[in-house]
């Protein structure tokens, strides 16, 4: 479909064909179209735009990226469609190692988001051979491997779903987040919950990630003062507020 650059949604509507295409490659999941729609209205909520509350979330993000002993980037479906050369630099930039990690798992599946990865620029890609196993999760997402997830410290785990989160986190990872929605279990559970949407929060977590690399003393005070839930509670206020003004400003 041929997307007019002019369409005042070109930006959202492009982003939806190119998922849907790599739905039919079978990387992204039939259920992956919904979860994305869902994202898209919470987004509406926050004007589209990265809020203060995102901005702080993903310095702590990249405080936390900086301070591992074994970072490690969870990839889905819909992290490999929406932004996988965003995943690769700031792989490069931590470093850090990427797993692939699937809800919807078949080895050809993982095959076919570790080959999208790798055709994007990536040169290692972890979860094709599972040696490992997250206890706490009931689906094969708990499937990991030693070298990545299961021996990982800080886990940024973007478009996630709330049981492995809540796993992660039980099994005494920092769980960083990318969720749309305030009130998921997900962003209820994580360590760090950035609200924001994933083409804009990746590449400012790398941008921190680059100005904090040799500020130890900022990671760690940005690590110590930071108030997840507060947090959360000041981006839905936010949303709320936005909503009011949209509808007042138009009526």
């Amino acid at each position: 479909m041929e997307i007019s650059k002019d369409h005042p949604r070109y930006r959202s509507l492009t982003t939806r064909e190119r998922i849907s295409g790599l739905s039919q490659e079978g990387i992204v999941a039939a259920t992956g179209l919904i979860a994305h729609g869902r994202g898209e209205a919470f987004d509406y909520l926050l004007g589209e735009s990265t809020t203060p509350e995102g901005e702080l979330a993903e310095m702590v993000a990249a405080a936390h990226m900086l301070e591992a002993s074994n970072p490690v980037i969870s990839i889905n479906g819909n992290v490999a469609a929406l932004c996988a050369e965003e995943m690769i630099s700031l792989a490069l930039a931590v470093p850090a190692m990427m797993e692939v990690n699937l809800f919807h798992r078949t080895e050809e599946r993982v095959r076919k988001v570790c080959e999208h990865m790798e055709s994007m620029g990536a040169e290692t890609v972890l979860g094709r051979e599972p040696d490992a196993r997250l206890e706490g999760i009931a689906s094969d997402r708990a499937l990991c491997t030693k070298k990545g997830i299961f021996s990982a410290d800080v886990m940024l785990v973007p478009l996630e779903d709330g049981d492995r989160a809540e796993a992660l986190v039980k099994a005494g990872k920092v769980v960083i987040a990318v969720d749309l929605n305030p009130l998921s279990r997900t962003s209820r559970t994580a360590t760090v919950s950035v609200v924001d949407e994933v083409t804009r929060a990746i590449p400012s977590i790398e941008r921190y990630v680059r100005e904090l690399r040799e500020d130890a003393r900022e990671r760690r005070r940005l690590i110590d003062t930071y108030d997840n839930m507060e947090n959360l509670r000041a981006v839905a206020r936010r949303m709320c507020r936005h909503l009011v003004e949209e509808l007042e400003g138009k009526a």
